[in-house]
């Protein structure tokens, strides 16, 4: 399968840890999320900032935007931003966020 370069790619990593204390039938598990933005913005194309701004701006939890505490935290690495949620938080979602961004930015 062939990726353009203009799409970041989305890296889903799951570390289970041993099941919390909260046991309510579900394990906690850290997800984490790497949007690889390198390809993009060295082609001058994509601010790194900005996506990570409108991300910390559009995501909701439970139904709500910036509400994301302690559970949802979001950090920039160069190129890369990280994301990582305590919660239940889907690949997909991101993936949606990240497309109405390059929307936004007429690059979709």
């Amino acid at each position: 399968h062939h990726e353009t370069a203009t799409m970041p790619q989305v890296q889903k990593k799951v570390s289970k840890s041993s099941a919390g204390k909260r046991g309510k039938g579900k394990k906690k598990s850290a997800l984490k999320y790497t949007i690889d933005c390198t390809h993009p913005v060295e082609d001058g194309i994509m601010d790194v900032v900005s996506f990570e701004k409108f991300l910390q701006e559009r995501i909701k939890v439970n139904g709500k935007t910036s509400n994301m505490g302690t559970n949802v935290v979001l950090e920039r690495n160069k190129n890369k931003v990280n994301l990582t949620s305590d919660i239940a938080f889907s690949k997909r979602y991101l993936k949606y966020l990240t497309k109405k961004y390059l929307k936004k930015n007429n690059l979709r």
